[in-house]
C-alpha cells in the first residue's frame, strides 16, 4: 500500500528534490521499510502478505518501467487512500534512500525482471557447454565452481562481475576444447537462473542485493577505459534503456571478446560501484517531450492549482535540482490527500496519465 501510493502522488508536485545524482538503495532495507510502513497489509510479495490489493511481484507488463508504475499508481491513488483509511493505515514518512531502497527491493524480487521457463533454463545450460565444466554441487573441472557455491545466483550484481572476469578463460577453454564461442541472450541466461535458482540445493539462497552508493562508479568507469568508447550515441544509458540486470550482464558477457585485450576486471565492489551507476542511470532515464509534457500539464488541469497562486499548490520549477521517479516519490509523500481535497473541492477530475505522459511531464517540469 505504502508504494503504491508514494510512487502516485510523485508524479506532479514537488516542494523540493534532490539533485540528479543517484540514490543508493538497499534491497534488505527495502523489505524492512514494506513491512515497518505496513504495506504488506494489503499487498503481498511473492504470495506473502495481504490479498487486498496485487502481489507486487506480479509482472504487469514486460517493460515494467519506473514511468509505467508511476502512471499506473497515480491513476490509482484515490482508490488506494480510501482503502488505507478503511483498514486504518497509518501514513509514514519519506525519503529519497527510503524510495530507493523500496525500488531495490522489487527488483531484486524480479519485479523488472523477464519471466523465465527452468526447463528451457536446463537445457540452455546443457547446450551452451555450461554442464561440461560447472556440476550443481561438484565439477569436473578444478578451477570452475560448482553451482552450489555460485554467489550470483542470489546477486545479478556479482553475475555481472563473475561473468565479465570469467569471460577471458572461457575462450581459452572453448578454444582447447575446440567448441566454437556462441553469444546468449537475455532470456536464455533468465531461463538458466530459474533453473538453477530453483533446484533443491540452491533455492534457499537469498535474492536480495544492494546498490551501494554510487560516488565512485562514474570514476571507475572513466578509470577502466570504459568512456573511451562509450559516449555519445553509445552511451550505456542509451544502449541499455529498460534493460534487467540479467540482460546486461548479458551484454557485458556478449560484448567482451571485441574489446581491445586484455579487457578490464573488476573486484566486486568495483562492479556494484559501477553498475550502480550505471544501471540506475539509464533505468531512470526519461524520453519525455518537453512539449508534450506542456500540453499534458494544462489538459490534466495540473495548471490550474499550480499555476493559481491563490490555491496554495506551489509553483514548479526545476530550479537547481531535477525531478525523478525516486525524488518525486520522496517530495511528494504527504501531499497526496491534500491535493485530492483540493482538486474535490475545485470539481477537478483526479487526472490521469499513460507512461509517456508521465515522462512527458516530468521532462518538462525539468525544463522550468
Amino acid at each position: 500500500m505504502f508504494m503504491l501510493r508514494v510512487i502516485a502522488v510523485g508524479a506532479l508536485v514537488v516542494w523540493s528534490a534532490l539533485g540528479a545524482s543517484i540514490i543508493p538503495g538497499d534491497a534488505r532495507r527495502g523489505e524492512q521499510l514494506f513491512h515497518s510502513e505496513q504495506c504488506i497489509q494489503c499487498h503481498s510479495l511473492k504470495g506473502k502478505g495481504g490479498t487486498l490489493a496485487p502481489d507486487l511481484s506480479r509482472r504487469v507488463d514486460r517493460d515494467y518501467t519506473p514511468s509505467v508504475m508511476a502512471s499506473l499508481m497515480w491513476n490509482h491513488a484515490p482508490d488506494m487512500w480510501a482503502a488505507m483509511k478503511k483498514q486504518g493505515v497509518k501514513q509514514g514518512n519519506m525519503t529519497p534512500e527510503k524510495a530507493a531502497d523500496l525500488f531495490a527491493y522489487f527488483v531484486s524480487a524480479r519485479y523488472f525482471e523477464k519471466d523465465g521457463d527452468a526447463a528451457r533454463g536446463k537445457q540452455a545450460f546443457t547446450d551452451r557447454h555450461c554442464a561440461d565444466c560447472h556440476g550443481i554441487t561438484s565439477s569436473k573441472e578444478p578451477a570452475a565452481p560448482p553451482v552450489v557455491k555460485w554467489d550470483s545466483l542470489a546477486d545479478p550484481v556479482i553475475l555481472a562481475q563473475q561473468m565479465w572476469n570469467h569471460g577471458p578463460k572461457m575462450r581459452a577453454e572453448f578454444s582447447k576444447r575446440k567448441l566454437a564461442w556462441g553469444k546468449i541472450t537475455g532470456q536464455e541466461l533468465t531461463d538458466m537462473l530459474v533453473y538453477l535458482q530453483h533446484l533443491p540445493e540452491t533455492r534457499d539462497l537469498v535474492k536480495n542485493f544492494s546498490f551501494p552508493p554510487s560516488d565512485s562508479g562514474e570514476k571507475l568507469f572513466t578509470s577502466k577505459g570504459c568512456t573511451e568508447c562509450h559516449v555519445g550515441k553509445r552511451a550505456l544509458e542509451v544502449l541499455l534503456k529498460n534493460q534487467t540486470l540479467t540482460e546486461i550482464a548479458v551484454d557485458m558477457w556478449n560484448h567482451q571478446p571485441s574489446m581491445k585485450n586484455p579487457p578490464p576486471t573488476f573486484q566486486p565492489e568495483e562492479m556494484q560501484q559501477i553498475i550502480s551507476y550505471i544501471w540506475t542511470k539509464q533505468y531512470f532515464r526519461g524520453t519525455g517531450n518537453v512539449n508534450r509534457g506542456k500540453t499534458a500539464f494544462t489538459a490534466k488541469s495540473c495548471a490550474n492549482c499550480h499555476n493559481d497562486a491563490a490555491s496554495g499548490a506551489p509553483k514548479l520549477g526545476k530550479g537547481k535540482d531535477a525531478y525523478s521517479q525516486i525524488t518525486m516519490v520522496a517530495a511528494l509523500w504527504d501531499h497526496g490527500p491534500q491535493m485530492l481535497e483540493s482538486m474535490t473541492a475545485r470539481k477537478l477530475a483526479w487526472p490521469r496519465f499513460t507512461a509517456q505522459e508521465m515522462e512527458d511531464v516530468i521532462a518538462y517540469l525539468n525544463s522550468l
